[in-house]
């Protein structure tokens, strides 16, 4: 049995945005949405809170550490083509120790900062979701 395929996947996403209003994006390498730009983020691990695997797996990703400031939303993240079917709540963070870096290269093909009015048009269903969660966030 296979987490999101076979059964429901919980995930977790990090919207980092930093002192210049960009937002942090990396390149997927591995399906879901392969080749999609995509915020940092995983799937959950069993006994392990939603804040500690948004922060886990960022650590993991990116290499850097970060402070989670509000839950954005709540994300369905379903790709029938694909077969894949995840929950994933994003969460607005900024980053509070180090320089991100790709650390996943077989998962991250490209790591960049992009301006919020000048985002790639390939986007992740959960990025979009967050995305949309944020700009009622902010009014």
């Amino acid at each position: 049995m296979e987490i999101g395929r076979d059964y429901i996947g919980v995930g977790c996403g990090a919207f980092i945005i930093n002192d210049k209003n960009e937002l942090l994006l990396q390149q997927r390498n591995k399906t879901p949405e392969k080749g999609y730009w995509s915020i940092p983020g995983g799937k959950v691990e069993m006994f392990e809170t939603l804040h500690q695997a948004v922060k886990r797996e960022v650590k993991e990703e990116t290499g850097v550490e970060i402070e989670i400031i509000d839950l954005l939303g709540v994300c369905d993240h379903i790709v029938p083509n694909e077969k894949v079917h995840w929950i994933s709540p994003p969460f607005l963070c900024r980053i509070v120790k180090g320089e991100p870096k790709i650390m996943e290269p077989t998962k991250h093909i490209d790591m960049r900062w992009f301006s919020l009015e000048q985002l790639p048009e390939n986007l992740t269903i959960t990025t979009q979701n967050a995305l949309n969660c944020y700009k009622k966030y902010k009014k």
